[in-house]
Parts: structure tokens; sequence; C-alpha cells
């Protein structure tokens, strides 16, 4: 049966619409900025590396392991580049990676220190930055042990990424997976591979969403699936959506090597006026 004019999804619908030509008028308004420019931030870029081995996809969660709140400047920042890890990691190979280490995060860790001599403090209470990060990456070499092959994992994600209702229990289990990475870094892994269904419900998603009436609630759950359905309205990928609020919250080009003075309270405020 047809839904009538005004009905609560068709609103909801036209609202995501306005919202995603708002943020880009918004974005555009700004100097540096042009269409093109703003289009290819969009339209999804190259992986960063090669991720057609097991290896890659490997460092690739190393990376987004690291990649929450001051992780990247303890870690990343004091080796100088995320690709010495490969000299303790066994090149990024997984099978290899567990077999040296196991569970031992600890050891990972003495082997870090004494090889690639990070810079500042090095903390080792439990809790701390570098501990965390050495279970992920053990865990993580763990989960990926158990495909033979880039292919082999792809097909896997292809299982959930092919069903809107299935899609997000993919993060979910690799949140379960690999030690410390939550739901929202699941989901960063996964695009960075080139999966673009996948979102990262990052703090500024978090806050836009839900101040713009585009998502009831703030969480993780609700804001992926807040992603998909405006990406579903709009007919773009989940990726674009992602993108697209993320620059008006952070400004930031970095392809371009520039930052705008776009802010996440700014934008709403710009938005929420001629969204009424």
């Amino acid at each position: 049966m047809n839904k009538p004019k005004g009905s609560p999804k068709r609103d909801q619908a036209r609202r995501d619409v306005a919202a995603c030509k708002l943020a880009k008028e918004y974005l555009l308004g700004f100097d540096l900025v042009t269409p093109e420019m703003l289009e290819r931030y969009l339209a999804g870029e190259e992986p960063d590396g090669d991720v057609s081995s097991i290896p890659g996809i490997y460092r690739q969660l190393v990376r987004s392991a690291q990649n929450k709140n001051m992780s990247p400047a303890v870690i990343e920042g004091s080796i100088g580049n995320l690709e010495r890890l490969g000299a303790v990691l066994c090149r990024f190979r997984p099978h290899a990676v567990v077999k040296k280490y196991g569970t031992d995060s600890e050891k990972l860790l003495a082997d870090i220190v004494k090889r690639l001599r990070p810079t500042g403090r090095v903390r080792r209470t439990p809790r701390s930055i570098w501990p965390l990060f050495c279970a992920s990456v053990l865990s993580g070499a763990a989960f990926l042990s158990r495909f033979q092959s880039a292919d082999d994992f792809e097909t896997w994600v292809r299982f959930f990424d092919e069903d809107e209702r299935a899609r997000l229990a993919l993060p979910m289990l690799i949140a379960t997976e690999v030690d410390g990475i939550g739901f929202a870094l699941a989901c960063d892994f996964l695009k960075e591979l080139g999966f673009l269904n996948f979102s990262k419900p990052d703090r500024h998603l978090k806050y836009i969403l839900p101040e713009l009436d585009l998502c009831e609630a703030d969480d993780d759950y609700t804001v992926f699936k807040a992603i998909s359905r405006i990406a579903r309205n709009a007919e773009r990928t989940p990726y674009a959506i992602d993108k697209l609020f993320w620059l008006t919250g952070s400004g930031r080009f970095y392809e371009d090597g520039f930052s705008i003075r776009a802010n996440r309270e700014a934008f709403v405020s710009y938005a929420r006026r001629r969204l009424r």
C-alpha cells in the first residue's frame, strides 16, 4: 500500500537529503573548498597500501587499532611510521606473529621498545596505550590467521555486506574478536579496506546527527544505522555520508594539506535554521 504524503518515513527521507545538501553548501562556503575537491573526498580513497593480501589486511588492522584518542601520537608519533612495526611483526604476517608471540603482549612491547626505541615514556600499566595496543595487535593476528587468503577474507565480509540488515553484525563480531578495537574502530578497519558500506560513527557524527534529528541517540549502533539510511535516501554510499559530516565537524582536508575553520557546532547552528 502506498504511504500517504507527509508520512514519517517520507518526511525523514526529505530531511536526510536536505541535511546532506546543507552540509555540502556549508563546506563550499569556504574559499579553499571546490565542488571537485569535495566530491573527491566523498567518492572514496584508495586503501592506504596494498590490501590484496593477508599481510596487507593485517597492516590496516594494526593501523585502525591505534586510531583512537591520543593513540596515533603516542604510537605512530613515537616510532616515526607504523611500517616500522613490520620489523617486529614478521612483516605483518599474522600466522608468524601468532607463532612468535601467542598472546604475550608484554613480550611484544618489550621487542618494540628494544628494536624501535619509541620516543617519550612507554607506560606499561594494563590500561595504558601501549599495552592495550599490543593486545589488539596480537588478538588481531589470531583473528586474521584463520583466513587462508585475502579472497577468503573478502568473501566473508561480503556475506554480511550484501544484506543491510546483517551488515552491522560484522563490526560487532570483529570488535568481539579483537581486543580493544570496539565497534567504531572495526568500522574504520573495514571502510579503510575499501568496503564503502561501512561508516565510522565517530565523535563528530555522534554529535551532528542527533542534533539535526537525523537519529534518535548517539550510540554507535544507532548512528551506524542512521548513516546507512541517510546514504540510501541521498543515493550515496555510507562512506560518503560519513566523510561529508566528518568534514563539517573537523574541517580537515588532509589530502590537500589544509584545514578550514569549520566546526560541528557552527554547522549544526547553520543547518538547524534552514531545516525548519
